[in-house]
């Protein structure tokens, strides 16, 4: 049996080893990845390893969520969903926080945003209630958004939760429509080019 990063060493510092076990523990972050993680912080300055770490505090301590859209902030409500220059009849639904960057790097929408924070997803054991959907139609529910703009990724956990929130928002918005295909199926929102966003964006069609 191949032996984890953390498995025991006698040449393996605890501190160390704790350490890895951490960073192995993140997304994308493998064992080996992890190693060279950790040796690289034992060789940084002090005072840069000191910075890393209150960073991390900081963006525990100091970030929530905002009660409107769920993106990432630092005051609630957030700056966009406080804005009263941005049209509030026109929700964006997206998965992640990072997409709400993309969207607002492109320039081509001036409503406000809801994030998700992940798509339906049954292999990963991700679910509708594992979403930020419940407050997404309590959003709904008081008649004042117009239209929702479902910009989930071009993937098939993307369609399978797009399809999901349209089945119910129907109900509740006078219009639902769908970023156009200038998206490349299979592709993530946000390492998309600003001018495929601002011509998928363009080009939504109603569902």
């Amino acid at each position: 049996m191949t032996e984890g990063p953390t498995s025991a060493h006698p040449s393996l510092a605890a501190p160390i080893a704790r350490l890895i076990e951490q960073f192995n523990k993140l997304p994308g972050i493998g064992p080996k990845s992890a190693q060279r993680l950790a040796y690289w912080l034992v060789r940084m300055p002090m005072d840069e390893a000191a910075a890393l770490a209150d960073a991390i505090v900081s963006v525990k301590e100091r970030t929530t969520f905002c009660a409107h859209c769920q993106n990432i902030t630092e005051n609630n409500p957030c700056s966009i969903c406080a804005n009263p220059g941005r049209d509030h009849s026109l929700i964006c639904v997206v998965q992640e926080p990072l997409d709400v960057l993309a969207m607002e790097r492109s320039g081509v929408h001036h409503g406000l945003y809801h994030v998700l924070h992940g798509a339906i997803d049954p292999m990963s054991r991700v679910g509708p209630d594992d979403l930020r959907i419940r407050e997404l139609l309590a959003r709904l529910a008081d008649g004042t958004v117009r239209e929702v703009i479902l910009a989930t990724n071009p993937n098939v956990e993307g369609e399978a939760t797009a399809m999901y929130i349209q089945q119910l928002a129907s109900p509740l918005v006078e219009q639902i429509s769908r970023l156009a295909r200038g998206l490349p199926v299979g592709g993530d929102l946000e390492y998309a080019d600003d001018l495929t966003l601002a011509r998928a964006f363009e080009g939504r069609q109603a569902l």
